[in-house]
């Protein structure tokens, strides 16, 4: 089964996120790895062993980076599906240069959860990773910050993408 859809929805959201990114880049569940390819200077990283991924690792809470390595974080369509994600963004702010950002999109929940279901007999990713425990069908704006915030960063902006639905959010350090 092809999925068209899919690959035209992950074009959308490498369109609405390039315009962000600066400098060097670590694409964390990267999955086909198509930001990195656009953008060129930096590296994809994943848990799962999608074609094109750079670099595979266990645990995304252990990467194998000098800290303050990375201008831009980027987690698309994927922070929801990190079961340790606290220790994910506690990973992030000491690989983050003190000046760098990270960049996410999310769905809110109900979206999420309908999206996958309509999606599910075309989507690769439900097929070949499926759900596993501890994660979740998107999140709040609110709930989003909250949980940055909980981790070191503050909030710096958000832009709504694919008919408002989807929403990008660009995090900094959050100074001591």
């Amino acid at each position: 089964m092809h999925d068209q859809l899919g690959r035209v929805l992950a074009e959308m959201r490498v369109k609405a996120v390039l315009p962000f990114v600066r400098g060097y880049l670590l694409d964390l569940g990267c999955g086909s790895n198509q930001l990195v390819e656009r953008y060129v200077h930096g590296i994809g990283i994943d848990v799962h062993p999608w074609s094109g991924v750079d670099l595979l690792v266990r645990d995304s809470a252990k990467l194998p980076f000098e800290s303050q390595s990375f201008d831009t974080i980027t987690v698309l369509a994927a922070l929801n599906h990190i079961p340790n994600r606290e220790d994910v963004l506690d990973e992030c702010r000491r690989i983050l240069r003190p000046d760098g950002q990270v960049l996410i999109t999310m769905l809110r929940p109900m979206i999420s959860r309908l999206w996958h279901w309509l999606r599910a007999p075309w989507d690769v990713d439900q097929r070949e990773r499926g759900m596993k425990v501890g994660e979740v069908y998107g999140f709040t704006p609110a709930a989003v910050i909250q949980l940055f915030h909980d981790h070191g960063f503050r909030f710096s902006s958000q832009r709504r993408f694919m008919l408002g639905f989807n929403r990008i959010y660009v995090f900094r350090v959050r100074e001591p």
